[in-house]
């Protein structure tokens, strides 16, 4: 499926579905190869509550959209499809919606000790409202054993850290189970987009995740302009793809040099920044915008660029100095220890989870969204998907030096094959539309759904983000590992919270 070709992009299949019917759906879908992405909730009108639920039959097939209008509790399918739990959760949280039958009941985003006098996203919640709040523990094992000791790390950690509190249960060095509380900084990201025009809409994508803006904004983009059916120049498609791949270099980078610095490599750490650094300079002398921002808008591109003649020696001259550097890497003895066999993700674990990006194709899976449901100009460029079985932290690191390797000739072939032509259509889709974007993000699979209101502005914002994904796999990692691989653990997965908490 194509979100953007030379004819209009495709419409998402939109299926009724009655609350009662969803178990034994859900359990056709997971017997028969597909795979759930997530579900959401929103408001078509004050006091009626609709659910969504987006999956595919198999990984190749049109995505299709389950619409729901529950009229007392749902039941949950959790159970059945264990990375819609998350989702089933904060619906519960921000909406009020019980699901029964759920196997992790407690609260997700909203913290024990909130107290809010109405869902916060029912539209009678006042935007200005505090939300009262009282610090309590969250829901944890309770100890049996006085040899088992608790940890609470968290929620301020060292040095330049996004605030999560990591609760370790322990004996020794051995631990037995790990709870990361997150959500510490949600900043109700999708309800600041309600009542906003497009254009202030594409500004907000691109600060849902610093790291993130180019996929986010491309993933809210791509939403509107299928929402409009509206057909993007093939400059501003190829020009794109491009954009990405230097957004997935930059952060690949400097994931090589955080992951060093977890094993003690400290020069290995100080190459990886460097190079990150150079390809943020790339960024920047092409852009003006190190992180690649206010350059999307829906139907392209706000101004043209011009990556000729330059470019293509700049990345040839960084891909010679990664390759050095990765090969070093590669062949340090002290490094490869620390990774190899630490932290293994089980790769059905990865799938009934929900891991994505390099962290699911780390534990055998040959998925990407670029392939797989090509979008921008992918649809027409080599694409090299590396995929290794171990599922360790090594596996981990091998993908995303092979994956930097993969962007740079991407990089190049969209230099070699860039035509002339304009770089915006006009975009305008009529009030009360909807549409569904998507980007293979350096985490993995971003999803937007759009939503507007009868006045054309956005009425909501659905945003299924990689790190929401990959943090709820991270503990299953964890538990009876030991502490002393704890950070290098959690640096191997390369995860957001600012992305995960939004």
């Amino acid at each position: 499926m194509t979100q953007a070709t030379d004819a209009a992009p495709a419409r998402i299949k939109d299926i009724p579905i009655e609350a009662a019917d969803l178990p034994a759906a859900v359990s056709g879908i997971v017997r028969g190869g597909g795979r759930m992405q997530m579900a959401y909730a929103w408001y078509p009108a004050p006091g009626r509550i609709q659910l969504r639920y987006l999956g595919s039959r198999a990984q190749r097939d049109e995505y299709f959209m389950w619409r729901c209008e529950p009229r007392g509790p749902v039941p949950s399918v959790a159970a059945i499809c264990p990375l819609l739990g998350w989702y089933e959760r904060e619906i519960a949280d921000l909406f009020g919606v019980a699901f029964t039958g759920h196997p992790e009941p407690n609260r997700l985003v909203l913290h024990e000790g909130a107290r809010p006098w109405r869902p916060p996203f029912d539209p009678a919640y006042p935007a200005d409202a505090i939300l009262p709040f009282d610090p309590a523990e969250g829901g944890l094992p309770e100890l049996e054993s006085p040899d088992v000791q608790r940890l609470p790390f968290g929620p301020v950690r060292a040095d330049v850290v996004e605030s999560a509190e990591m609760v370790f249960l322990y004996v020794g060095e051995h631990i037995i189970h790990y709870h990361p509380r997150l959500f510490f900084k949600h900043r109700g990201m999708e309800k600041r987009f309600e009542g906003r025009t497009l254009a202030a809409g594409t500004i907000l994508a691109e600060r849902v995740s610093g790291v993130g803006s180019f996929a986010h904004a491309l993933a809210f983009c791509q939403a509107v302009e299928q929402a409009a059916g509206c057909v993007v120049p093939e400059r501003a498609r190829m020009l794109r793809s491009l954009l990405a791949e230097l957004e997935r270099l930059y952060n690949h980078l400097h994931y090589l040099g955080h992951l060093a610095h977890t094993t003690t490599l400290k020069v290995g750490e100080a190459e990886g920044k460097l190079l990150e650094e150079r390809a943020k300079q790339i960024n920047a002398r092409l852009t003006g915008s190190r992180f690649l921002r206010g350059l999307l808008i829906p139907g392209g591109l706000r101004r043209d660029l011009d990556p000729r003649p330059w470019l293509s020696g700049d990345l040839e001259s960084l891909r010679e100095r990664v390759a050095t550097y990765t090969t070093m890497l590669e062949n340090t003895n002290s490094h490869l220890d620390r990774l190899i066999t630490t932290g293994p993700l089980a790769h059905d674990v990865a799938f009934d989870q929900g891991a994505t990006g390099p962290i699911q194709r780390a534990s055998g899976f040959d998925r990407d969204l670029r392939r797989d449901h090509p979008y921008a100009a992918y649809g027409g460029l080599p694409l090299a998907v590396p995929v290794r079985p171990s599922g360790d932290a090594h596996a981990r690191a091998q993908v995303r030096i092979a994956e930097i390797d993969a962007s740079i000739a991407l990089i190049q072939r969209v230099i070699l094959l860039l035509a002339d032509g304009p770089v915006r259509a006009a975009c305008a889709p009529p009030p009360g539309s909807d549409g569904l974007g998507w980007a293979e993000s350096p985490r993995g699979s971003l999803f937007y759904a759009v939503h507007l209101g009868p006045d054309g502005s956005l009425a909501r914002v659905k945003i299924k983000s990689p790190s929401f994904s990959n943090w709820r796999v991270f503990p299953f990692t964890v538990h009876d590992s030991n502490m002393m691989d704890y950070a290098i653990n959690e640096a191997s997965f390369g995860l957001t919270i600012a992305g995960c908490d939004r």
